[in-house]
């Protein structure tokens, strides 16, 4: 993964879906097990927004954002199912939303704006990375070993991750579809 820089005085966020247990893990140890360099520096998640320098001061105001566009948004159910590529346009393979992706994209959507809206290399295309920046062969072999792979779950909350020098940590939660000041629940352990 290419992180952009972060000036002094600047942090690199992204926003995302984090994968609950024990999708979590089947999806982080599958990652390892493809040979992906950064599957221990990830947590499995769906992007919303991706790694973008927020200035430090800003961070406030980010969060209050973030918790309200959430709120906004009611809880919505994801379902994993199957494998795609993004090659050849990037060494990229993933397990594909069937369901829930138009929820992603309408998150993703309200979520750029002030400090998150930035351009964007690609469309948004909801996923769950399992491996990136192999050679073909492994990548094949990914997408092979996962095909038949099938999970569910509930999406209550979107995190604000923030990249620390090696690895993403999830440093806090926002509930979908609660009040903007009701407390958020606890940020969830990095893999």
């Amino acid at each position: 993964m290419r992180l952009p820089r972060a000036a002094a005085g600047e942090t690199v966020v992204g926003v995302a879906i984090a994968v609950p247990e024990p999708f979590r893990t089947q999806l982080h140890d599958a990652r390892v097990r493809f040979g992906d360099p950064e599957a221990r520096n990830i947590v499995p998640h769906v992007t919303l927004v991706g790694p973008t320098p927020v200035p430090d001061d800003r961070l406030a105001a980010l969060d209050e954002h973030l918790g309200t566009t959430a709120a906004r948004h009611h809880p919505f159910r994801i379902r994993l199912h199957g494998t795609q590529t993004f090659r050849p346009v990037s060494p990229v393979v993933f397990v594909a939303l069937v369901e829930g992706a138009p929820q992603c994209a309408g998150l993703e959507s309200a979520l750029r704006t002030g400090s998150l809206q930035v351009a964007t290399q690609f469309p948004y295309h909801p996923h769950v990375t399992v491996a990136h920046d192999l050679d073909d062969a492994a990548l094949d072999a990914a997408q092979a070993s996962m095909v038949d792979y099938d999970a569910a779950f509930d999406v209550t909350g979107i995190h604000r991750f923030v990249h620390d020098g090696t690895g993403w940590c999830p440093v806090r939660r926002f509930a979908l579809g609660a009040a903007p000041d009701a407390p958020d629940a606890p940020a969830v352990a990095r893999a």
